[in-house]
């Protein structure tokens, strides 16, 4: 009768200690397979989100491990680009970006927001240059781009360019180019110039500026109708 108690006691024990195992188990596994982790502080170089097949959407990073662009699912070649965010879409492109950074010479940042197969067609900018003549610009940019010149030729007409290595060749192929409207032309800016003037400074479709409403760093109000010479129209 006493050997059969003590061999209850101890099957209690036994299942007493099987089920806290199972249990912490439980509880363990549960964690492992949550979708959510939560994090006071982590450091870290450089982060990706992805879609659930993997695909690119943005890319959070320092500046030594920043992402190149991307067009077309396509990498482009490695270049050095600064610090911040940079934005892909569903096309594999990438479509716009967060960028900054300062040195004892120079500092800004801008975001950008590109058009669809393209570069970027608008700005929120800030750049200044340090030392004695300081000069510092910052504002609203916005450029048109035309739709038959994608990045994709972009990039193999600048790379055709690069091998020739000839300056005069290079500068009648942008001259052909900006005929046929095929080169970016900026169309407006509402923010402070490097001069010190803060206004609105619109431009015509060939990049010529046009109409200046503004206010000069001696407080001076002008408001200027510009022909296609650059000539004050009265």
């Amino acid at each position: 009768m006493e050997k059969l108690i003590k061999e209850v006691r101890i099957l209690k024990i036994y299942a007493t200690l099987l089920t806290i195992v199972c249990g912490l188990l439980f509880i363990l596994a549960f964690k492992a397979n949550s979708s959510v982790e939560h994090f006071k502080e982590i450091d870290v170089e450089r982060i990706n989100i992805v879609e659930k097949d993997g695909t690119l959407k943005m890319v959070i990073s320092n500046k030594e491990r920043q992402h190149p662009g991307m067009v077309n699912h396509k990498n482009m070649k490695q270049r050095e680009r600064d610090a911040g965010l940079i934005f892909f879409n569903s096309l594999g492109d990438e479509c716009g970006g967060l960028v900054y950074d300062a040195n004892e010479k120079e500092s800004g940042m801008v975001y950008s927001i590109d058009q669809r197969n393209t570069d970027q067609i608008m700005q929120l900018q800030y750049l200044e240059q340090a030392g004695k003549d300081k000069k510092r610009v910052y504002g609203l940019k916005l450029w048109d781009r035309p739709d038959n010149f994608p990045l994709e030729d972009i990039i193999k007409f600048e790379d055709s360019l690069k091998k020739l290595n000839d300056p005069v060749a290079s500068k009648k192929a942008y001259a052909m180019l900006r005929e046929q409207g095929k080169l970016t032309n900026e169309r407006f800016f509402a923010g402070k110039t490097a001069d010190g003037d803060v206004g609105v400074f619109i431009r015509d479709t060939k990049g010529k500026t046009r109409l200046k409403l503004y206010i000069d760093k001696n407080n001076q109000t002008h408001i200027d109708n510009l022909d296609e010479n650059g000539n004050v129209v009265k």
